[in-house]
């Protein structure tokens, strides 16, 4: 269920009840706990095929050259780096993130990797972006909606600062689809992950939790019915891995 609704005062922090003010710092330490491992994290967590899926998110999106582009919960850049290509040398790319520590490494990679002319990167909460209306072609978050404490307030947001014609993208876990298939996904999420996460990071909490949100994210047409609410239009989705991610799609027209 969508937790942005509840007017009780608390929302959801994996499967814990939190109050809602205090939902953006107990994620904020998750994700300054895993920035330096984020690649390890999502292997983890998708048995290494998030890079397929991003490659995939990233090919099938409305960007021409010159385009520009902001890139939310930017993360270490990988959404990025597949996109400075499509929108060539007269586009601009903004990295969002509402945490210093995943920006740092997004910037300390990005450069790492020759990418420096085209990006900007920007400290910032998704539910209230600084940027005036219209400002982008096309709007991008992946893996990272569902940390969200506002799911609603984001989805709006996004849509006031694209242009008229401009595309949103969202690429996140979603409701694996196969009934067979549910509970060896569970047993990954819920016993093996955070084991692995344990292992290999030093931090079973963090990975617990990051199941746990993966659970109470809406459902494909819920997160559908979103979109639609916030005031996008076209809006479809598509499921990749049985899935165990999901594209939405929608335009401001």
């Amino acid at each position: 269920m969508n937790d942005s609704s509840d007017k009780s005062g608390t929302t959801h922090f994996g499967y814990r009840d939190v109050p809602r003010d205090e939902k953006q710092k107990l994620v904020g330490e998750v994700f300054t706990s895993v920035a330096g491992k984020y690649d390890l994290m999502n292997d983890l967590m998708s048995l290494g095929i998030h890079r397929a899926w991003k490659r995939y998110f990233v090919a099938t999106s409305s960007v021409s050259r010159g385009d520009r582009v902001l890139d939310l919960a930017g993360g270490t850049g990988d959404i990025a780096a597949l996109l400075r290509d499509r929108v060539g040398d007269a586009g601009e790319i903004v990295l969002g993130d509402i945490n210093g520590a995943m920006l740092k490494v997004g910037r300390d990679r990005m450069t790492d990797r020759g990418n420096v002319n085209g990006f900007e990167y920007v400290q910032c909460n998704a539910e209230a972006l600084p940027f005036p209306d219209a400002s982008f072609d096309l709007v991008t978050i992946a893996f990272g909606l569902r940390n969200v404490t506002d799911k609603d307030a984001a989805l709006r947001d996004m849509h006031r600062v694209l242009k008229v014609g401009g595309q949103a993208r969202v690429l996140e876990f979603s409701q694996v689809t196969a009934d067979w298939f549910k509970p060896i996904y569970d047993f990954h999420s819920f016993k093996v992950l955070p084991h692995l996460g344990k292992l290999f990071a030093g931090d079973s909490d963090s990975y617990q939790y990051l199941a746990e949100s993966i659970r109470k994210h809406p459902p494909q047409g819920e997160l559908k019915s979103m979109m639609q609410a916030a005031g996008f239009a076209r809006c479809d989705y598509r499921n990749l891995s049985g899935g165990i991610v999901a594209i939405h799609t929608g335009y401001k027209v």
